[in-house]
């Protein structure tokens, strides 16, 4: 795809559609491989898709958000497991910003770079000659497969004891390591989102330059290339970005009901399921929780955008807002599948049917730390003026 500043979102879904036979024909591939395709992602490459949040400066397409997070929608529709890889390598791309611009150059600059990332546990650091020994296990690592580059957390160690900042806290790095030092382990097996191939990855003493590895602390300046509006919204499309995948897979959810909807005729019944009451009521009402789901996100993060663009960045009421708007949304699109399995009635338990793979998949993305139903009370602490356990909204 030729980068160009200005991209609509009719082309980026007119070029997306263009895959939609690549990534449905290897959809089963990538269930039962517990990875996305090689054939996926490589063309998911290509088309530059991976890098729709990356500066222009940096051979991205520089995308505002909402124009990205529906074409993420967008491909979780055609299969999760591709939605999702997209969702976390875009997501990736943020945290260039914090990172100096000679990194970025060689790392974030290059066509052929596909980020991943993943935060948990923390690994450990060692200080060495130029930089740090760095060794752990990441879990939910996902697009690690495709990745050419690892970002992730690692607190500082002097011994067994971690090094600890003036508030008491552990001395926390952003790292970044080219994929080829880490090892995967083969251990994503998993109720749900099968595809995306989000298994542990490890690191062992893999010497990362001080350059690479850098404080992760609130963005005070970002660098040159990371200085433009969006950098303003901090780690808030990063976030957000793991919704898009939730709305896209209850939007194939609704459709293939609808489509199945007018040729069903339920057991001990003469009509077809689209002239019943009830499955009229659930599809009404799992249309209505997708399509609000979908207004609260995009109209927070379409205002937030705007303030961006008037110089503005991000306080903590819009924060909180932003974290609402995300669990809002991933709850709300798992009630709009919950209520398409009720109106599939037994197809919705055969394997054959889509709908039993749509209620795993959304069940799983309802578990996430960053988007699940616990971070409403985090947001809630906000609103209350209380101190919230979430660290993020200090960013």
């Amino acid at each position: 795809m030729k980068t160009n500043r200005i991209l609509s979102l009719d082309g980026l879904l007119e070029r997306a559609a263009e895959l939609e036979p690549l990534v449905r024909e290897n959809a089963p591939k990538a269930e039962a491989d517990r990875r996305l395709s090689a054939a996926v992602a490589d063309a998911l490459r290509d088309a530059g898709f991976y890098r729709m949040f990356r500066p222009h400066s940096r051979g991205g397409l520089d995308l505002d958000p909402v124009t990205g997070f529906r074409v993420i929608e967008e491909f979780a529709r055609m299969d999760s497991a591709a939605g999702w890889n997209l969702a976390i390598a875009n997501a990736t791309e943020l945290f260039g910003a914090w990172y100096s611009d000679e990194v970025t150059e060689q790392s974030f600059g290059q066509p052929e770079t596909v980020m991943a990332g993943a935060w948990n546990p923390p690994r450990r650091a060692v200080a060495v000659d130029g930089g740090y020994h760095v060794s752990g296990t990441t879990v939910f690592s996902s697009n690690c497969h495709a990745a050419t580059w690892l970002n992730g957390l690692a607190q500082i160690y002097d011994g067994d004891a971690p090094c600890l900042d003036a508030s008491g806290a552990p001395q926390t790095l952003l790292t970044l390591v080219p994929m080829h030092e880490a090892s995967i382990l083969d251990n994503w097996n998993t109720l749900g989102m099968s595809g995306t191939g989000s298994h542990d990855v490890v690191l062992d003493k893999v010497f990362v330059p001080s350059e690479r590895a850098v404080p992760f602390v609130p963005l005070e300046k970002p660098p040159g290339a990371y200085s433009g509006p969006f950098h303003r919204l901090s780690i808030w499309p990063a976030v957000a970005a793991q919704v898009p995948p939730a709305l896209g897979i209850a939007r194939a959810a609704i459709d293939d009901v609808i489509e199945l909807a007018t040729h069903k005729t339920p057991s001990q019944s003469s009509t077809t399921l689209r002239h019943r009451s009830v499955a009229q009521m659930q599809i009404a009402q799992a249309e209505g929780e997708l399509t609000a789901a979908q207004a609260s996100l995009y109209s927070i993060f379409d205002t937030m955008w705007q303030r961006a663009l008037d110089g503005d960045g991000v306080d903590m009421r819009q924060r909180a807002q932003c974290q609402i708007a995300c669990s809002h949304a991933v709850v709300s699109a798992a009630r709009a599948v919950d209520l398409v399995h009720a109106a599939a009635g037994a197809s919705a338990i055969r394997n054959e049917q889509p709908f039993q793979k749509y209620f795993r998949d959304i069940h799983v993305i309802t578990q996430h730390a960053f988007v699940g139903a616990a971070r409403f009370e985090s947001a809630g602490q906000v609103l209350l003026g209380l101190e919230s356990d979430w660290p993020f909204f200090n960013f």
